[in-house]
């Protein structure tokens, strides 16, 4: 994926509105393949700044325990 500034709640609502798109069956094949692949990117995105959040936030708890 391409370095851009985008945040997780951007990049899930851009996920619904793909969804939303091949759910109405509208788009034609090439749109289809490129919506997906854009799907797919965000996901990671998504995917990896939770991973990120939930190892900060895991330090965070543990330093409370200090």
């Amino acid at each position: 994926m391409k370095k851009e500034t985008i945040t997780y709640t951007a990049a899930k609502a851009e996920i619904e509105k793909i969804v939303e798109l091949i759910e109405s069956e509208e788009l034609d094949v090439d749109q289809l393949t490129k919506n997906v692949k854009r799907a797919s990117e965000l996901v990671a995105f998504c995917k990896k700044k939770l991973t990120e959040t939930d190892e900060e936030l895991q330090k965070v708890l543990e330093q409370l325990k200090v």
